[in-house]
């Protein structure tokens, strides 16, 4: 699947998520469901991806985990916030550096219209 046809149906999936529940509900909710939507349709994902921090050779669990990786090639940073800052961009960069994915998409889904909370991020 070309990259711009993938984003596409995740948005499409994203937004049925949104159609269906509206805002207001919790970042967890919103995963859930569009790991769901996904499912339904038929597109291949990790939900809570474990993303190692490598430093100097040396492969370091942090914690970190990507929200939704999608054909290991997209990946998904969800929020349910007011206002989406420089700091949640930062962040799903940061995700995209250490897991050497060039594509990401920033979606909050706390907005009346989910096209105006969802960004696209390329490095």
């Amino acid at each position: 699947m070309e990259e711009d046809a993938l984003t596409g149906k995740v948005i499409g999936c994203a937004i049925e998520v949104h159609r269906t529940l509206g805002p207001g509900l919790l970042e967890s909710a919103y995963q859930q469901c569009l790991a769901h939507e996904f499912s339904l349709s038929g597109v291949a994902f990790r939900l809570e991806h474990p993303l190692p921090v490598e430093y100097k050779g040396v492969h370091l669990d942090c914690g970190y985990r990507v929200d939704l990786l999608v054909e290991d090639r997209l990946i998904i940073e969800l929020k349910a916030v007011d206002q989406v800052t420089a700091i949640h961009r930062a962040q799903l960069l940061s995700y995209m550096k250490l897991s050497g994915i060039d594509t990401g998409l920033l979606i909050n889904f706390n907005v009346r219209q989910l096209s105006r909370g969802i960004e696209r991020l390329k490095l």
